[in-house]
């Protein structure tokens, strides 16, 4: 039985056990704590009654008799009127304290002797009753002071000493009460001790199990963490108790099998994309394209244009200066332009009747990021699936605009455009990510890069209309050069 109640323990919440440790030590507290005030409060009811029986009785002995024998005295000889000193007042009053004292007398025998008192006082007020028809009667002036001396003050004598002997007996009573009270006390002392004793264990004990049952699972987490920080992403948690750190394991079994599955994820992405990076760089050293801006070199030096062959060599350097750009792979907006700009010269030169450009990019991003070759293979598409399928002059236009928490780099065209099932399927290639070759590779690439440097809120946008021309928009963060690691030489 123990077992299993230690084993429910365990599996509770971490407030369920605080609220269950704080149970057992608080609610044997309170019922101590009752105990103590029930006893106090029994002890005090008990002694305000004596107490206030003794008084009552007290006051009723020490005045009646004497007031009360007097006024009769004094009503006998004429010195006062029946009515105006009213004594039956004084025994009603008297009777209504004997009523009160009986309430609150607990002692059988001090109620006895109440009873008596009562039967004393109506004694008494049949005497003072006799006198009253005496008086109203004529007189019997001797008569009157007999009953006086020897009937009336023998009851409020009676009474007197039955009233000495009622306080006689509270006294005891009190004395009685006072050895309970002492002999409870030391009772309740004992058992304070005792309850003391109990607590403290309880305490002790709860005070070792509970923390135990936190830190031992907490322990074991930070030490499955360190493998983890070593790289060990085979170890596994396997909490069996406490809800909270189960479900803490738990989380941290299903971080690690992700934070695993997405190490492999990145190694495969990052491995896709060199890939990708070392096909584009090698798009860009195509040997036609060398070969092509080589032979309209040459070109123009037959044909004595230096300085136009100097315009063409300064930009092929300027051109692949930026696509090896030191290594880096992202770079300033305004390196990246010299690449594009770079392309469309020599471009221009070989397609000088069907080409012009207009590059519009604003100053103020020119120092922020942007992944190197993005904005020259959507001039080349402009260029070899738009302006070159269409019939006179073309232009490119590479444009820039500032949002809110973006900023876009556009490149339009007035070439042929597409139809809209073939801008549909364009996009669809683009957005699936899985393709390997295929004749929209570049944008892919483009969008690819993007969207595994930036995440998926950035990338390009395409949209086309047949015969009118095509735009594609690159959407990028404002993310600032901080160093000079990305600044080409």
């Amino acid at each position: 039985m123990p077992k299993k109640l230690m084993e429910r323990f365990l599996n509770l919440s971490l407030v369920a056990k605080m609220r269950y440790s704080y149970l057992l030590v608080i609610v044997p507290v309170l019922i101590f704590t009752f105990i103590w005030f029930g006893s106090i409060k029994n002890f005090n009811q008990q002694y305000d009654s004596i107490t206030r029986s003794a008084s009552a009785a007290s006051e009723f002995s020490i005045d009646f008799k004497k007031d009360f024998d007097y006024k009769i005295y004094l009503i006998i000889v004429g010195n006062q009127n029946y009515e105006e000193a009213d004594p039956i007042a004084d025994i009603e009053e008297a009777q209504r304290i004997v009523k009160e004292l009986e309430k609150s007398t607990q002692v059988q025998k001090n109620r006895t002797r109440l009873e008596r008192i009562e039967k004393y006082l109506i004694n008494l007020e049949k005497y003072t009753a006799n006198i009253k028809e005496n008086i109203r009667t004529g007189g019997k002036y001797d008569e009157n002071i007999e009953m006086w001396d020897v009937d009336i003050k023998g009851v409020t004598s009676l009474i007197q000493d039955t009233i000495l002997e009622f306080l006689y007996y509270q006294t005891k009573e009190i004395d009685n009460l006072r050895l309970q009270m002492e002999q409870s006390y030391m009772n309740l002392m004992k058992f304070s001790i005792l309850f003391l004793g109990f607590v403290i264990f309880v305490t002790f004990v709860l005070s070792a199990v509970i923390p135990k049952t936190i830190t031992k699972p907490i322990r074991h987490l930070c030490k499955v963490t360190e493998e983890v920080s070593k790289g060990n992403l085979e170890v596994r948690s396997n909490i069996a108790n406490g809800v909270e750190v189960k479900k803490l394991g738990d989380s941290l079994d299903i971080m690690i099998r992700r934070l695993s599955e997405l190490i492999e994820t990145v190694k495969t992405e990052q491995t896709h994309l060199r890939e990708a990076e070392l096909k584009l760089l090698q798009m860009q050293i195509n040997p036609h394209f060398l070969y092509n801006t080589l032979d309209t070199i040459v070109w123009l030096a037959e044909g004595g244009n230096q300085k136009d062959v100097v315009s063409m060599v300064g930009s092929l350097s300027d051109f692949f200066r930026t696509s090896l750009s030191q290594g880096y792979d992202i770079i300033r907006i305004k390196d990246e332009l010299v690449h594009a700009r770079s392309y469309l010269e020599i471009q221009q030169v070989r397609y000088q009747d069907i080409l012009t450009y207009e590059i519009c990019v604003p100053d103020q991003l020119d120092h922020y990021l942007i992944p190197k070759i993005t904005i020259q293979p959507l001039i080349e598409n402009a260029l070899y699936h738009g302006i070159k399928n269409k019939r006179g002059v073309g232009k490119i236009t590479v444009s820039g605009q500032m949002e809110e928490t973006y900023f876009v780099i556009e490149v339009r065209d007035n070439g042929i455009g597409m139809s809209e099932e073939r801008l549909h399927l364009v996009k669809e290639k683009i957005q699936k990510r899985t393709i390997e070759e295929s004749d929209v590779y570049g944008l892919y690439n483009v969008n690819e890069r993007i969207v595994l440097r930036f995440g998926e809120m950035y990338g390009i946008k395409i949209e086309s209309n047949y015969l009118e021309g095509t735009i594609v928009q690159i959407l990028l963060p404002y993310e600032m050069v901080t160093s000079k690691k990305n600044e080409l030489m």
